[in-house]
């Protein structure tokens, strides 16, 4: 815990020693988070954060960015009274490092400007699910925080010419998504149905990541943006992996002629190439978007092994398969405002027969000069059969109060109620409602 404390003392002071030479600013928020399943009063949630930006420029030609994060989060892990003699086990702390990057402007070329460093690259128009991103790996580890995602080490190029703009990231290592943990581990897991007769008794998984060679671990991306219209337009072009793991080797041991087993899974991150397209603008007074990724995922085989036996079948098929969303906001006379997508294809779905149906919506209102926020309808429905969608469905309610007592203060109470039939996201966390208090500052 020392530790972070003297990394964030020594960020500061740099940039604080910097100050009197360079245009230099320093801003963030405080906040916390916690919740609680409403059928037994289990709190799922504690965390609090101390988010830190710091920028500055020392000339017009380059600039610089870093964002840190100390963070506490968690609940105590004691069970012996050695755990107590420590702080590090009552209260858990850690330092994410989102951003550190360097803009260089002209570099080399009028028209040319270059970031380098740990960077979150997003690209689309839609509101936090975007199939066409995927340079940076998803952050899962709130499963209701949709399109949070990791900062990886890279290099972008961007070239403006007239009304186009030409982008190219490249990314030298590989890093994977960041899973759900807790009660909501299992919510983007696919199932494994062992053989009939058999019973599980232990499991173990083993992931496997790329090599770190030039040819295993890095990623491209490329992107062409323009305006048409009063509309905003973009094609673009990704090779990589992708960030969730695909089981593709399972080894099943019998321990027992009564069908007793064990069973070790090794999983592997997919090569594949995305073609993506965007728009954005607006259609008379409602804000319209979509975006649409074309997947080319390389083939996967399934390997399963019972003692001496090896059966082999596909995990996953090279057939292309496509993700898309469209959506709209709008805002009426009397100041409500409702803002909804349909999405087809969800982050941890792949493959043409994987892929569901999906349709967020949000509607609020604002009260007293913007004090109060009001959300009566807020949340996201799925269908994964529409044949027979009475028993294939599933939806999260998220209603939402959120009060502004002072300027750059914001406290919200929320919930998430969920429910389904079927063998979806949704359903399978129906007995984990929340209430949840959140609470912010920023400066």
């Amino acid at each position: 815990m020392k530790k972070i404390f003297i990394m964030t003392g020594i960020l500061i002071a740099i940039f604080s020693n910097s100050y009197a030479q360079a245009d230099f600013s320093i801003n963030g928020f405080l906040k916390t988070d916690n919740r609680m399943l409403t059928d037994d009063n289990y709190f799922t949630w504690n965390e609090n954060q101390l988010g830190l930006k710091f920028a500055g420029s020392y000339s017009g030609n380059y600039h610089l960015y870093s964002e840190v994060r100390l963070r506490g989060f968690g609940f105590p892990e004691i069970s012996r009274t050695a755990d107590l003699q420590g702080k590090d086990n009552i209260y858990k702390w850690e330092l994410e490092f989102r951003e550190a990057y360097l803009d260089l402007y002209q570099f080399g070329l009028q028209d040319l400007d270059v970031r380098i460093g740990r960077q979150i690259i997003t690209w689309g128009t839609a509101d936090r699910l975007n199939p066409t991103s995927n340079i940076c790996p998803e952050d899962l580890e709130d499963i209701f925080n949709f399109g949070e995602q990791s900062g990886v080490n890279s290099v972008l190029a961007t070239y403006y010419l007239e009304n186009f703009t030409f982008s190219g990231v490249y990314v030298p290592t590989f890093t994977p998504a960041v899973l759900p943990s807790g009660i909501y581990a299992s919510a983007l897991a696919t199932p494994m149905e062992l053989p009939e007769g058999m019973m599980l008794r232990k499991y173990w998984d083993k992931i496997i990541l790329p090599e770190q060679k030039f040819t295993e671990s890095s990623q491209a991306a490329l992107k062409v943006g323009t305006y048409l219209f009063d509309y905003d337009l973009s094609v673009s072009y990704y090779y990589g992996r992708d960030d969730l793991p695909l089981l593709n080797k399972v080894t099943i041991t019998p321990i027992d002629t009564l069908g007793t087993v064990d069973v070790t899974a090794e999983m592997i991150y997919p090569k594949m190439q995305v073609i993506g397209a965007d728009f954005a603008g607006s259609l008379l007074d409602v804000g319209i978007w979509g975006e649409a990724a074309l997947t080319l995922p390389d083939e996967v085989e399934m390997e399963t092994i019972v003692v001496d036996s090896i059966t082999k079948s596909i995990a996953l098929k090279d057939d292309p398969y496509c993700k898309f969303v469209i959506g709209g906001d709008y805002t009426f006379k009397n100041g409500i405002y409702m803002n909804t997508q349909f999405l087809h294809g969800f982050i941890h779905e792949r493959g043409n027969d994987d892929l569901n149906d999906y349709l967020t919506f949000r509607i609020e209102k604002k009260f007293f000069n913007d004090e109060l926020k009001i959300v009566p309808i807020g949340g996201a429905i799925s269908v994964t059969d529409w044949d027979d969608w009475q028993n294939n469905y599933g939806f999260v309610a998220n209603p939402e109060i959120t009060y502004y007592p002072y300027d750059n203060i914001e406290t919200i109470l929320g919930a998430f109620i969920l429910d389904g039939k079927g063998d979806n996201m949704f359903s399978s966390l129906k007995d984990n409602d929340e209430v949840y208090f959140k609470a912010k500052v920023s400066f």
